[in-house]
């Protein structure tokens, strides 16, 4: 199996990289610096430097797929806030906080999502990693609201993705769980290991059925 992975130099990304290598699959993955490509290629995929906030690489990244075909296609690239950290409603983000995280959870699989499509085998599977944060049916506070907003938009990026490559690609968008990563913390419910056995596992039993849709780690669908 021909697997992609944009946003793999660590945390989820990276462990994605390393189920997928211990199955035997070619990897092609991205990060931004060299100690992000030195990971990846000590895992035997394919790195190759990608920083998802760039427009010129990204312009560039469909030229740097020529000649692939991949079964699954991930896009895991995220951040969770700004300088300011996490705040709250009603405090407005500033400017640059604002700009840095649309840009990143919204923007980039906007621009990157359709080109990797490109390189996608026919009937092939395309997987968002968003968060339950983005939930507006399961939403019960307005903590981190900037991250919720941009999770929220993702999930609408990837639903409309959805009816552009229906027949084509199958697509989902995914919550990982609360994840023992840098950006979940040490406290969170459970380790990467865990969720990423289950995200593939959810990706490689999706039915046609299942287009579209948004999925816990362990298969549950979630409210939009």
């Amino acid at each position: 199996m021909n697997v992609l992975v944009i946003g793999a130099s660590r945390g989820i990304g990276l462990e994605l990289v390393r189920q997928h290598r211990a199955a035997h699959c070619r990897v092609v993955a991205t990060a931004r610096d060299e100690a992000g490509l030195a990971r990846l290629a000590a895992l035997g995929a394919v790195p190759l430097r990608l920083d998802v906030t760039d427009l010129a690489a990204c312009a560039g990244f469909g030229w740097a797929l020529d000649g692939e075909a991949f079964d699954t296609v991930w896009f895991v690239a995220g951040v969770l806030n700004g300088t300011q950290g996490e705040q709250d409603a009603p405090d407005a983000p500033t400017q640059g906080d604002f700009d840095a995280v649309m840009h990143t959870n919204v923007l980039a699989p906007m621009r990157l999502l359709p080109l990797a499509a490109q390189a996608l085998k026919p009937g092939g599977r395309m997987a968002l990693l968003s968060s339950k944060m983005g939930s507006i049916g399961q939403r019960s506070n307005g903590g981190s609201w900037l991250y919720r907003a941009s999770k929220a938009a993702a999930n609408s990026v990837l639903k409309d993705l959805s009816f552009a490559f229906a027949g084509k690609a199958l697509c989902l968008s995914l919550h990982p769980g609360w994840v023992r990563t840098d950006m979940g913390g040490a406290d969170a419910d459970i380790d990467v290991a865990t969720s990423v056995a289950g995200l593939c596992k959810v990706v490689a039993h999706a039915r046609p059925e299942d287009h579209g849709g948004f999925f816990n780690y362990d298969g549950q669908p979630l409210a939009w």
